[in-house]
């Protein structure tokens, strides 16, 4: 391990000084090890590592290159390791969830576009009042991934994204057990809404945080 390890950190090397950069082939296996110092065999296996973490893109028969190095491509790789979560750390997740999200929709507020506005509340008008549990959380998500998305940072919008999968079963359990949670994630939806064409970050920071915090609330008390 210690050989691959030293084959990675030099191909790593390579990326963050600019002598690779994304989109770039690598130079053929026989001559990258040569330049590197390496054995076949352990820059083998150190483009296999980096290309499971999606650094480097193996294509067969073409050679293998650098990727994007786009957040959302990177941040598979933390997927990948969510889903490996156990229930008992669905509380943590939130608590990360309330630290980040209501930065992003503070930041959606001065920069969201008045037809994303228009087009997020008629969702939540589609719904009605009384909307299935499943097309709730399925419209919740897409609501925060949205909104997220407006805040034109792309790393955030990605860690949101993942860290909203491990809470989908808590808020369906919530819609199935608690009286009128249907009703007040909607009535906290319009508010951000009301927050974000306001054009008013604190407001808007405030109303996500209340509505993440109301779902940790009832987590807490019910495990």
């Amino acid at each position: 391990m210690a050989v691959t390890d030293e084959a990675i950190e030099k191909i790593k090397g390579m990326i963050v000084t600019g002598a690779l950069r994304p989109g770039d082939r690598l130079p053929k296996e026989a001559d990258l090890a040569a330049d590197l110092g390496l054995s076949r065999n352990s820059l083998r296996e150190a483009v296999k590592a980096l290309s499971l973490i999606n650094i480097l893109d193996v294509r067969q028969g073409d050679g293998t290159y650098v990727t994007s190095l786009e957040p959302p491509l990177l941040l598979e790789a933390l997927n990948f390791i969510v889903d490996f979560h156990q229930d008992n750390t669905v509380l943590e997740f939130l608590a990360v969830r309330r630290i980040l999200e209501p930065a992003a929709v503070a930041m959606a507020a001065t920069r969201i576009a008045e037809d994303e506005i228009a087009s997020l509340r008629a969702a939540l008008d589609d719904l009605g009042e009384t909307p299935d549990i499943d097309k709730l959380v399925a419209s919740d998500l897409e609501f925060h991934r949205r909104i997220s998305a407006a805040s034109g940072n792309s790393v955030l919008c990605s860690l949101l994204e993942t860290l909203s999968a491990p809470t989908a079963r808590a808020r369906v359990w919530r819609g199935l057990t608690q009286e009128g949670a249907a009703a007040r994630t909607l009535a906290e939806h319009r508010a951000i809404l009301d927050a974000l064409q306001a054009r008013d970050p604190e407001a808007a920071r405030s109303w996500a945080t209340v509505h993440i915090a109301s779902v940790e609330q009832w987590l807490a008390s019910v495990l």
